[in-house]
């Protein structure tokens, strides 16, 4: 894991920073799906058509559009993980905070549109194993919403 460890007050704390980023790198991924959408399909239709001349202005100008986008996507995730929270997935704003539970490390998950950081799991599990921190425990399970390091 990284080099900084949050509890869950400044995990919440940093969200208001966090999510405007967020929004701003899904919209910049978009973005670069749709200008890698728009060449593939004039590269068919160049095949299709029997090596035709693509309208080169306007491929000059996408590309440097998607350069621009994808020099920008990158500068927001290195913007976000130097706070040293990890991005796990962009198209739904979902990030881990690097934590410690009882010694073990572990992950707070947070995602756009989620009010607060209510969510944790193991290093190895992944949002589907995602268990909420106020839950009691059940069958040994820890409670990190008091043992949070």
């Amino acid at each position: 894991m990284g080099d900084k460890y949050f509890n869950r007050r400044e995990a919440q704390e940093l969200l208001p920073t966090l999510a405007p980023w967020l929004m701003e790198a899904r919209d910049e991924k978009q973005k670069i799906e749709a200008f890698r959408t728009e060449i593939t399909q004039v590269a068919s239709r160049i095949m299709v058509l029997g090596g035709t001349f693509p309208p080169l202005g306007d491929l000059l100008k996408k590309k440097s559009e998607h350069d621009a986008a994808t020099e920008h996507l990158s500068e927001l995730v290195d913007l976000i993980q130097e706070t040293g929270v990890l991005v796990k997935d962009l198209d739904v704003g979902l990030v881990d905070f690097p934590s410690l539970l009882e010694g073990e490390e572990i992950y707070l998950c947070w995602k756009l549109g989620e009010e607060r950081v209510a969510y944790w799991h193991g290093v190895d599990e992944g949002f589907a194993g995602r268990k909420p921190l106020d839950d009691p425990p059940s069958g040994g399970s820890p409670q990190p919403g008091h043992r949070l390091q």
